[in-house]
Parts: structure tokens; sequence; C-alpha cells
């Protein structure tokens, strides 16, 4: 049987992933400005005794622990909420350094269940040496008092649409009815968290963490949304740090205010992502031509060839074939969702293009197949309730708390069309993601707007790929030039962060961690492995690096929910 309509493929794709303008105006500031309120006053005395307890033994040596925090900074001695906490310690306590804090992107992004799954294979061994590795759960995320709208797989369906994003009216209607349905979900269901879920006061949650564990100053990496986690925790606590890092840049006010030129969009309108995922596909088309069919499936005259799929599909789908048998419909608005996952990780490129060839050709079976193991190739399986980590909830809760947007659905009918610019493939399926944010309830007053100027302490280490989709290079461009004691490192690289594909960087990184040495500037390192150098199967055998997976399917998971 065929199935369309509500599948288990089907997408209403969460925005989850940091994603940032390709041409701003570095110069610009915030439209608004608010200052930092009631964060935690300094000092490096422990908070409270953390109890840490050895847990996940059968993953590695991990110790877990619950911190206690004010629900409300405001109000420090009302309710309060647990933060989950995972500590991988120093290999060699001897010369330990103290703690490094890790976030792996979203917003929504498990930072417990990232240090389980790649806590050993984190940065140089030299790192993991000389610092316990310490992930925690965002407030209202996964373990930390997670906002949840749904009870179980029953009350979720309705909210699934058979395509992942709209194109026309009746899928936009399709699509603001399962957006009103989460509203209505949440309304019931939601606790007093939905007010308390901005990255500034995850930022304050960060200070605790660090005064628990005893650490002086802090020291933290982040990843993608993790990035402007960073930036926002030098400006509320410019004194407080002796090193963060940030791979995956965001702009941080086009993400929160935008500036005059672009205020009045959505936030996932004005950051640019369509352009850097589109200038990231002209490179899959290139390397792919370059290389050569023996290499890439789907060379020669790549690009030419997926406008045609492109056309096609708009005309109607093609039968796929699961391997378990099963048919579905795969439509154009899949492959638009599937390009832009395979942009994040260069090393599932020859995966995908064996999937736009089996598409090409329409042979159903092979179709499944490859996508069956373009998507295992970048960590993603499909969602199923019983390891649901409230991503549909997570992400709005903290994007659109995050940010300023429109409050009437034709600001992103209008955006998506591209307000009186060319349009690519991609403009839409970026715009539709953040649609939530037009009704979402949830507010927090204590959010930070800006200014991220901060004269800081010490520096900041900023990464940029020159080729990432979904955080284009320009985003640490702006933010070096924003913040006054910055470092900016070029990768020439492919995919969305450095994560696990570039060893240069890994050393880069491990001198700042422990040295605090910064590179001099204009420092450019390189990928490892550059895309299609390597025969299919030695590709396949080699697969994708722990972290990268990681970082991917973090970042990847609410993209190929169930929507």
């Amino acid at each position: 049987m065929i199935r369309s309509g509500r599948d288990r493929r089907s997408s209403k794709l969460t925005f989850a992933v940091g994603v940032l303008l390709v041409a701003g105006s570095v110069g610009s500031l915030p439209v608004s400005a608010a200052p930092p309120l009631s964060r935690p006053t300094g000092g490096s005395a422990p908070l409270a005794d953390l109890g840490w307890t050895p847990c996940y033994p059968r993953e590695g040596s991990f110790e877990c622990a619950e911190l206690t925090v004010p629900l409300d900074y405001d109000a420090p001695g009302g309710t309060t909420i647990p933060i989950a906490l995972i500590r991988q310690q120093a290999t060699n306590p001897a010369q330990r350094i103290g703690s490094v804090l890790v976030n792996p992107g979203g917003p929504g992004g498990s930072g417990v269940d990232f240090v389980r799954f790649v806590g050993p294979a984190l940065f140089t061994a030299e790192v993991r040496a000389r610092f316990d590795i310490i992930g925690f759960d965002p407030r209202g995320i996964a373990r930390s008092r997670p906002l949840k709208c749904f009870e179980d797989e029953s009350q979720w369906g309705p909210y699934f649409t058979p395509f992942a994003f709209p194109l026309t009216d009746e899928e936009r209607r399709q699509w603001i009815a399962s957006d009103r349905y989460l509203l209505r979900a949440c309304d019931a269901r939601a606790s007093k968290i939905i007010d308390h879920m901005a990255t500034a006061d995850v930022a304050r949650d960060m200070e605790r963490i660090r005064r628990a564990v005893g650490d002086p100053r802090l020291n933290y990496v982040g990843y993608s949304y993790g990035s402007y986690l960073g930036v926002t925790y030098a400006n509320l606590f410019p004194g407080r740090f002796r090193s963060i890092v940030v791979d995956g840049v965001l702009d941080p006010v086009q993400w929160s205010t935008g500036t005059p030129n672009t205020a009045s969009l959505p936030f996932a309108a004005r950051l640019g992502s369509d352009i850097g995922t589109n200038e990231t596909a002209a490179e899959f088309f290139r390397l792919c031509d370059d290389a050569g069919k023996a290499r890439c499936a789907f060379a020669p005259n790549s690009a030419r060839r997926f406008r045609a799929l492109a056309r096609r599909l708009l005309d109607g789908p093609v039968i796929v074939t699961e391997p378990g048998g099963e048919a579905f419909e795969y439509n154009y608005s899949f492959l638009i969702a599937d390009t832009t996952s395979a942009m994040y990780s260069s090393e599932s490129w020859p995966f995908f293009a064996e999937l736009l060839a089996a598409v090409e050709d329409a042979e159903p079976a092979a179709a499944g197949d490859a996508r069956v193991a373009f998507h295992q190739q970048l960590g993603i399986t499909p969602v199923t309730f019983e390891r649901y980590e409230n991503f549909i909830e997570g992400f709005p809760g903290v994007a659109c708390s995050d940010s300023n947007n429109p409050d009437r659905y034709r600001a992103w009918v209008a955006a998506a069309a591209g307000g009186g610019r060319e349009v690519g493939y991609y403009r839409p399926f970026w715009t539709w993601l953040s649609s939530i944010c037009a009704e979402w309830r949830g507010f927090d007053a204590d959010r930070y707007m800006g200014p991220f100027t901060a004269s800081t302490a010490t520096s900041l280490l900023l990464i940029g790929n020159r080729f990432d989709p979904a955080t284009p290079y320009s985003g640490a461009q702006t933010v070096d030039a924003l913040m006054p004691r910055s470092r900016l490192l070029t990768v020439r690289a492919w995919g969305h962060t450095s994560g696990g594909i570039s060893t240069c960087t890994d050393q880069v990184v491990a001198r700042y961690l422990i040295d605090r040495a910064l590179p001099p500037v204009g420092t450019v390192c390189a990928q490892d492995v550059k895309p299609f150098s390597r025969p299919p199967d030695l590709a396949r055998a080699a697969g994708v690096s722990e972290v990268a997976r990681a970082i991917a399917a973090t970042n990847l998971a609410p993209l190929v929910s169930p929507r």
C-alpha cells in the first residue's frame, strides 16, 4: 500500500538549528537593548554539594547529578527547577585544570546525551586528560524540567503534515492548523517553564554550574545554537570566563531583534540560511562533477540534473519503497529537506549522491535503500514517542522566547516569497520552520536582546567553516567585529561546524583551552578529507566521525521528525 498524508516520514520541520545572516550589517546595533536581570553574583565557592553518582555504565565512566536553580531569576527564593548534569572526569587528575561545559546545539539538544555518546572522542586526548567534560540539559529540555505538550503518541499525531514545508494555499492552511494544534496542546499541558526558557536564563544557569563545580572561571565550548549561548554568557558575565569556544557561529543580532532593515521579518527569514545552504549545495555540485561518476553517483552535470529533478517532483511525487517493503510518496519538499540535511555533513555526500541518482531513475527500492543509508550516515533515525525528547516544543520554547517576530502568518507568506528578491530552493524551507513563533504563548521577561559588544576579560575563540549551510562563515565574521576581544579561526571545510572533521582545528582548540593561546590572526585550517576524494567503498567504510555525526544528529533530528 502506498502511503501519503500523515506517514511517519512526513515532516513539518521544526527549526532547531543555529542559523544566520550571510550578508548583514556588522555595525548595526539591536533595535532594543535590555540590561541583564537579576543574575547571580560572582565568587568561586561551590553553591552546593552536587553529589555526583555513577551513571550510564554501559556507555562509559560517567557521573550524573542535578543542580537546583531558580525558575525565575527575578525571584531567586521562589520556585526552583533541576538542571541535569553529566560529567566525564579528567583522565589525568594530577594535571587537571578544571571543567569544560559543552552544548551541542539545537536549541533543544541534550548535552547529557552528547557527552554520553561522544565524550570519549571529544577534543584531543590532552584536553580530555586536563579537563572534566560536563554536559547539561538546558532548562525546559530533556531531563531538565522539560516543556512537554503531549503525554503520549496518540496526542501528537494530528500535529504531523505530509510535507516538509508548504507551497500551496491549501498546504499553508494545513501548516498553520498544525501550528495551532501544538499551541492548544501547550495551552492545556505546558508548565510554568514555558515562560523561562530564553537563552539568557540558560546562561545564568551556566554561571550557577560554574560555581557549583568550583571553577573560578568558566570554560565552555558550544556548537551551532550553542554559539549564541556562549556569546550571551560572555555579554552577561564578561569577567567570569577563562575560555569560550564557539563553532558554527550565528549572528546574535539577527537571531534576537534584527537590524532596522530586517526587524519586521520572522527571525528564520532574516538569518539568511537559505543563502548559506545554496552556497554549500553549489559546492556539492562542483565537487561532485570534479570527482566524476566513479566517486559521485550524480555526476556529471549534477546541478543541471538536480534542477530537472526538482521540476519533476514539483509536478508530482515519485514512489519510494522502504527496506521493509512499504511504499511512500517522495515529494519536492522531501528533496529540499534531504538536500539541506546533506549539506550538514560533507562526509555524507557520496550517500546523498546515490539517493539523488536513485530518485532520478525512479527506482523505488533503490531509492528507499539509499535514503535509509544516507540518513544513517547522518545519525538520523525515524522519531518515535518512546525516545521523544521534546524537540517539537523545546525549539520554540527557546527560539520564540529569544527573538522578536511578527504576529501574523502573512509575514511568513511574504518572507517565504522572497520580499522582492530572487528566491532559491531553500528560502521557503527555512522561513516556514519558525512559523510557530507567530502565535507562541510563552514569553521570558528576562531574555537578553543585546548589545553583543561587551569588553570581556579574555578573548573568545570563534570558528567558522567557509561553507556551512546553517551558520555560514559570515556569522563568525559578524561576532568577531562585534566583540572587542575575539579571534576568528577560518576552516576550509564543507558542512555544519568543524567538530570532528579537522585535526588542525582540534589542535587550535586544545592550545586555547589548555594554555589560553590564541591562533595568529588570519589562521586557516582545513578539513582532513576533501569531499568525494575517496572511492565510494572506502567512504562507506570510513563513515562519518562520531563527533560530527552527533552534532549533525542533534541539529537535524527535529528537521526529520514527523510533522
